[in-house]
């Protein structure tokens, strides 16, 4: 059983993450991370940028910790 966590570096945002990827929806091959998929959902439904990372900030709070 693998106990690292893999690190990756995220094409969209160049943040590097260990949580397994997601699939972008853009192109349904790129794999991102986690914040950058929420973030293409929320897109989709036309959320605003300024609410998109209030949901991020949301997120992070209520899994962090």
């Amino acid at each position: 059983m693998k106990t690292e966590m893999e690190e990756r570096i995220c094409p969209k945002c160049g943040c590097v993450y260990t949580e397994v990827p997601a699939l972008s929806r853009v192109d349904n091959e790129t794999l991102i991370c986690a914040d950058c998929s929420t973030k293409e959902a929320l897109e989709s439904i036309e959320i605003s940028k300024e609410e998109q990372e209030k949901i991020i900030s949301i997120i992070h709070r209520s899994t962090c910790g």
